[in-house]
């Protein structure tokens, strides 16, 4: 039996191990594991590749986005807008702050922020608005920077899982994910596009009077040493990770063109078939497919969703899956008043029940993917023989 992880790190490795070995090595001889030559080198080659102004590193995705809210300078009980079908970093660091976290429903074809009810919850207290470029797609920009520029709101690009995903604009031009509003986000986590061996990560922006002030926040508040300006934290990025990133950032194009090969090889074999939904691809950006996530629609077998069994007959045969996310934010525990959800998203709600992501990685052949297929066919069909004869 085959084993398909949803990730490859150590085939990633293999294929780039005397650079990398290298790189680590020439920061072990040298010493400087702290904001050593590795780290400006690689803010100033990730600057250059997506043609932003800045790029601030920082210790992880979860600190950028911190760092980057106490730069745009919001106060206590500020509002602050986020898709609540994310990860829990995006609105942990609102709380963090004492901001407040106010939610809002998904896409149900792109599962990126509705804009379509987005202004119903803008109140005098909004302040900013976090979209989250979700599973390697590009919120849509063009019109949220609009809603943005009509009630004076910041924009922080949440682009952990979208790096290298194109925006197009509809005058022609187009920009990298992350580098649209005030400030774009990313986290370095091993498995996203481009990962490092550890935490790290980074923010993104244009403006000049911005960008020294994230950099200050993140190295305790100072622009000179023992000279503390404003409150700030320590987030850094480690010499070892930025000098695994600087080899890996060579590589990025390629890593996202064998994704972009997966997800087509996935979408021409899924085209059609029963119960199962492929990614809807927007037609305002490209697709970086961090994550491959298909929806398995019906009313289940007994007591199990159809998502449900299909997950598990693909571990049987050996294929990591994973569920992003399996709990929307408004029903964590951590964002309920008196221990219940106050609003109701229907969208978020249902991808948590019949969402599910496959492998796509940057090392997966085609038997890896023809084995996939065949076991989601197979299942799919004894799932629909079984329907028709209840």
């Amino acid at each position: 039996m085959m084993k398909i992880p949803m990730v490859d790190l150590w085939g990633q490795y293999q294929r780039i191990k005397d650079q990398i070995d290298l790189a680590i090595q020439s920061v072990i001889t040298s010493t400087s594991f702290i904001n050593g030559p590795d780290v400006r080198l690689f803010a100033q080659e990730l600057s250059e590749w997506m043609g932003v102004k800045h790029v601030i590193p920082c210790g992880n995705g979860t600190d950028a986005i911190q760092i980057a809210l106490m730069a745009l300078g919001l106060r206590t009980g500020d509002e602050v807008i986020v898709p609540v079908h994310t990860y829990a970093a995006s609105a942990e660091v609102i709380a963090l702050l004492k901001l407040k976290p106010v939610f809002v429903d998904v896409d149900p074809d792109t599962f990126t922020i509705d804009l379509a009810n987005l202004e119903k919850i803008i109140s005098h207290r909004t302040r900013a608005i976090i979209p989250v470029h979700l599973f390697g797609q590009c919120a849509d920009m063009e019109n949220l920077l609009e809603i943005a520029q009509k009630y004076n709101l910041k924009i922080i690009e949440d682009a952990a899982q979208a790096m290298g995903t194109h925006y197009f604009f509809s005058n022609g031009t187009s920009s990298y994910a992350g580098t649209m509003g005030e400030f774009g986000t990313t986290s370095f986590f091993p498995s996203k596009n481009l990962g490092c061996f550890g935490d790290g990560g980074a923010l993104f922006t244009n403006s000049d009077v911005l960008a020294e002030k994230a950099q200050m926040i993140a190295n305790h508040g100072q622009r000179e040493k023992y000279h503390h300006e404003i409150v700030g934290c320590n987030s850094r990025l480690d010499s070892i990770q930025a000098a695994v990133l600087r080899v890996k950032l060579r590589y990025l194009k390629q890593y996202l063109e064998a994704r972009s090969k997966v997800a087509a090889y996935y979408d021409k074999a899924f085209q059609n078939l029963d119960f199962l939904q492929v990614p809807v691809r927007a037609d305002y950006c490209s697709h970086g497919f961090n994550q491959y996530t298909i929806l398995v629609k019906g009313a289940g077998v007994a007591t199990k969703s159809l998502r449900d069994i299909l997950r598990n007959h693909l571990a049987q045969a050996g294929i990591a899956t994973a569920i992003y996310y399996p709990i929307p934010l408004h029903m964590q525990k951590a964002y309920m008043l008196n221990g219940n959800p106050q609003e109701r998203f229907p969208v978020a709600e249902n991808l948590s029940k019949i969402g599910l992501s496959l492998p796509i990685h940057t090392e997966m052949g085609t038997k890896d993917v023809q084995y996939i297929v065949e076991v989601v066919k197979r299942t799919l069909t004894k799932i629909s023989g079984y329907v028709e004869n209840r």
